[in-house]
């Protein structure tokens, strides 16, 4: 399986993930140019080549009407591990951006979320790709709206900040659309430690926005390293893409990037993205898991769903009693399939079953290695089935061809 695995353990954020996955395209100049096509306002893409603690890295620098984030222009400057953050929103009539010194007031222009979706819809990317970034920037709604009280439709977003994570957002949505990896892993995000300061004071790194982001994905704090190393865009691009959260998996690698942060530290400041393809390590693999609870199908209609679903391709269909709200009696349905069936497994699902939605997990598996061999007998030639591991042995028939042997007996 082509996989594509994302190495956080000095963060992310967007332009660094923007970055890495340049360096995995084969014309990166062409790519530059395609993203400056897109039409993003007032918006320009340049890469740049760059060192950290010696290692060669890439730099992807966006600039809005001229200048970017972070040059003593009156834009906002980022005090933090990557100085290039985005878009943060609020919702009041004040300033405010996480990791931002302020010397002086500033006024800005602010855009809601409705304003930020229009661009979207206008720029010059594939249906798919644009669903993905407007995907990445609700996530970024919703937390800033978890942080700061209120609906994400009620977020403003800095005018600057606001095009930069679009700009941010478009590039990595539009690369992965180009790299198409059938399975997207990270590792646990290193946030850094420390605080950040913003117009109403100063806050503890992970910022709130960042922090909500981050729920469910595993993440830690690093004393070593003062400075937010985790930014929103660089969260919610993560939490949008990557489907597990994970060490690397065993995966013979083709290509390898490297998307440097702005900011020096003792640690080399990249983030690196790794694309190979993917093995199992003997006796383990990984499978999709969907599971939902239905109170409103018959018996009979479980075993057609569950025949079809089988035919479809999943590796194993499990029904389980449950009692359910208003004290129902239902039924938790359970699939098993390989990641790169998913998608198709799951609209068999949805097709065959009355549920209104699947909870989706990737899994990890210990098995016992399978093979598989005929026998002959005086009923005639029977499959064996064998499992063997770590001094484990297993073998029965095929229950198929046991059944075949019985009704032919019979009717002797």
């Amino acid at each position: 399986m082509n996989t594509l695995f994302i190495d956080c353990s000095m963060g992310a954020a967007g332009d660094m993930l923007g970055a890495a996955l340049l360096e995995l395209v084969a014309d990166r100049d062409a790519f530059v140019a395609k993203l400056n096509a897109i039409g993003v306002p007032g918006v320009r893409y340049a890469l740049e080549r760059t060192t950290k603690c010696g290692i060669a890295a890439s730099q992807l620098h966006v600039s809005v009407n001229g200048a970017e984030e972070g040059e003593p222009d009156g834009h906002h400057h980022h005090g933090h591990g990557h100085e290039h953050e985005h878009g943060h929103g609020h919702e009041h009539e004040h300033d405010h951006d996480h990791g931002h010194d302020h010397g002086h007031e500033h006024h800005h222009e602010h855009r809601s979320l409705k304003d930020v979706l229009a661009i979207v819809d206008g720029l010059g990317i594939p249906p798919a790709v644009a669903e993905d970034v407007r995907a990445t920037f609700r996530l970024v709604a919703e937390a800033e709206s978890a942080a700061h009280g209120g609906s994400p439709d009620s977020v403003h977003f800095h005018e600057v900040g606001a095009l930069d994570a679009i700009a941010d957002i478009a590039a990595v949505s539009l690369l992965v659309a180009e790299l198409k990896p059938g399975r997207v892993v990270a590792s646990p995000v290193n946030c850094g430690s420390g605080f950040v300061r913003c117009a109403h004071g100063t806050l503890p790194v992970p910022a709130p926005c960042t922090a909500a982001l981050l729920k469910g994905v595993p993440s830690y704090i690093d004393p070593a390293i003062d400075g937010e190393l985790c930014t929103p865009t660089g969260a919610a691009l993560l939490r949008h893409f990557a489907k597990e959260f994970a060490p690397m998996p065993v995966m013979r690698v083709t290509a390898i990037g490297y998307g440097a942060g702005r900011k020096d530290f003792a640690r080399a400041n990249f983030l690196r993205a790794f694309v190979g393809e993917e093995e199992s390590a003997p006796g383990r693999d990984s499978v999709c898991q969907f599971r939902c609870a239905i109170d409103d199908m018959t018996a009979e209609e479980f075993g057609f769903a569950a025949a079809r679903v089988m035919e479809a391709g999943a590796l194993d269909v499990c029904m389980v009693p449950a009692l359910m709200k208003k004290g129902r009696p239902g039924t938790i349905l359970e699939v098993l399939c390989r990641p790169a069936d998913a998608d198709r497994i799951s609209d068999c699902i949805f097709a065959n079953t009355t549920t209104l939605g699947l909870r989706e997990q990737l899994v990890g598996r210990r098995i016992l290695e399978r093979r598989e061999e005929t026998v002959s007998t005086p009923f005639g030639r029977i499959r064996r089935k064998i499992s063997t591991r770590a001094g484990v042995e297993r073998s029965k028939f095929e229950s198929d061809d046991l059944s075949a042997v019985a009704a032919a007996q019979k009717n002797i």
